[in-house]
Formats: C-alpha cells, structure tokens, sequence
C-alpha cells in the first residue's frame, strides 16, 4: 500500500560465489527488469534499497549490500561482516562449489557476530547465469542425502544430451542444502531470478524476522490489572 508508513530500516549483505545471480535476484525484486536476455557486469559493489510490506500496516526499509562474487579462497570481506543486521547467502544449485563455498562464509559471520543472533537466509536460485541455456529445472527438493555427482571436466554435464544428468545434480545439491540449513537452522529458499513473484517470500521473511510485532506489554496479566484498577478509580 502506498499510504502504509516506513519505520524501520534494516541493513542486509547478500554474497555467494561469482556468477550465481546476487544482482540480477536484486535486480528483478526492486526494479523488475530482468530477462534472460538482459546483460548484467560482474559487481564490486553496490547498494540496493527495498521497501518491504509485511502486512503489519507499516513499511519496513531493507538496505541491501550487493558484494562482488568470491572465487576460489577469498573471503568475504571482513567490514562486510561487522555491520549487518542479516545476511543472504546465494548459491546456483548447478554448481556444488558455490554451495561448498556457504559454509566458509557461514563460519566467518559466526566468528564475527559477538554473541547477538545474526539472521541469515540461504537463497538456491534456479535460474543463474551458468544454467539459463540448460532449460527448465526443478524447483522442488525432499530432504535427504546422497552423493553429488561431478563430471571429469568438472562442467557438471552441461554437454547437450545430458539434461537429466543435469536435473539430478540440482535435485542432489538441493537435498544436500536442505539438510545443511535444517542442521543450521537456517531457513533455505528456491527462487528463479526470471520470476519476480517467487522472489517475494524470503525478503517479506526476512524483514519479519528482522522487526517482529511488538506486543503493547510484556505482562499481559499486569496491564490487565491495571486496567481493571483505572475502571475502579474512575467508579
């Protein structure tokens, strides 16, 4: 609603491998521009903000940080880790790497954290850049192990007649994210950067999260009293 009223402005880093879709995830939720054809450069650093109803009657702002992909062993940067309020982790369920690549970063926003509970929310989106010409993929995954396949090149069978190959490895990589978000307690989200609507629910979650109700007392029992001891006053 365009009258609802902004309260609260939460700041959020959102980081994951190169090439796994971060920016155009931002990208479509804000601004709704993106297509499979659209062209988007490699980001060092950017700032979104996004203005998120959650139903509550007010507008909760997010100050979105869009950080430049990490390859190989580079961390995340260590200011990036100091200042947040949450963190999104996004990952190509194509890629078995750039899941690996979660729990190193995981582990450094624990190290850094200093005791406060840090909201973090893990995004597998569907449609990167890496598997846009594979075709349609899953969206949908059932809790459980297995091993994840990889080819000898290390191209995850992205050779031509080799889809289902393909379909496995994401259902395998899912599985596997599921189990280690649940382990975590983390929560862990499918989206498709193509599609703006699915990209709703974690950010509405997240800012739920971030800025939960506030109840009027915190001792229901006593502000009942106390009501009950106006009324008698005013008798």
């Amino acid at each position: 609603m365009l009258t609802s009223k902004i309260s609260k402005v939460g700041k959020v880093v959102i980081c994951g491998a190169k090439g796994v879709g971060k920016t155009a995830i931002l990208e479509q939720l804000i601004y709704g521009n993106v297509s499979i054809d659209s062209e988007l450069h490699s980001t060092i650093e950017d700032t979104y903000v996004a203005s998120v109803d959650t139903g509550k009657g007010s507008r909760d702002m997010l100050r979105i940080y869009d950080t430049a992909g990490l390859q190989g062993n580079v961390q995340l940067p260590r200011h990036y880790l100091l200042y947040p309020d949450a963190f999104i982790l996004v990952y190509d369920p194509s890629d078995p790497a750039s899941l690996d690549m979660l729990a190193g970063i995981k582990s450094d926003i624990d190290k850094y954290k200093e005791k406060k509970e840090m909201i973090i929310v893990v995004i597998a989106n569907m449609r990167s850049r890496q598997i846009r010409a594979t075709g349609p993929t899953p969206v949908n995954a059932s809790t459980g192990g297995g091993t994840i396949p990889s080819s000898p090149n290390g191209n995850h069978y992205n050779n031509g007649n080799n889809q289902i190959n393909n379909n496995d490895l994401i259902e395998s990589n899912l599985n596997r994210a599921n189990n280690w978000c649940a382990r975590e307690r983390i929560k862990h989200y499918a989206v498709n950067a193509m599609e703006r609507a699915s990209l709703y629910e974690p950010f509405i979650q997240l800012a739920i999260r971030l800025y939960p109700t506030q109840t009027k007392s915190t001792f229901p029992q006593l502000r009942q009293l106390t009501q009950k001891t106006s009324k008698v006053d005013n008798s």
